[in-house]
């Protein structure tokens, strides 16, 4: 198991930022590819960012490209995503996952471990 806890969520005004944070509870994140997802209400869980074990490669869906940040302080064992220009489209239930998968993959079977979730509201 590898147990992942989010924070950082929230109500923000449109054009707003938030930073998430996922933190690795009792075992260490350096070794998996970390991933974003997010559930909006009636919606399927999207892919949203993903950041390779040293940080070197990244991956967005189009929707966030230029406005989020994924990154990762492996000596704190968390990975962060900053979210700028937020946008009411935004709004949803943001996850945290885990994988070994060899790339920042978009596919979540390939993402072993999940965080419980963080909401995240964008008021227009």
């Amino acid at each position: 198991q590898v147990p992942l806890v989010e924070s950082g969520g929230g109500l923000v005004q449109t054009g707003g930022s938030l930073r998430l944070s996922c933190a690795g509870s009792g075992r260490t994140l350096n070794t998996y590819i970390m991933g974003w997802f997010r559930q909006a209400p009636g919606k399927e869980r999207e892919f949203v960012a993903a950041i390779t074990w040293n940080g070197g490669s990244t991956s967005y869906t189009d929707s966030v490209k230029g406005r989020f940040t994924v990154s990762r302080d492996n000596a704190k064992n968390t990975v962060y995503l900053q979210m700028n220009s937020l946008k009411p489209e935004d709004t949803a239930v943001y996850y945290c996952a885990a994988s070994r998968a060899p790339g920042p993959t978009r596919y979540a079977p390939l993402y072993d471990y999940w965080g419980q979730g963080t909401q995240v509201t964008v008021s227009s």
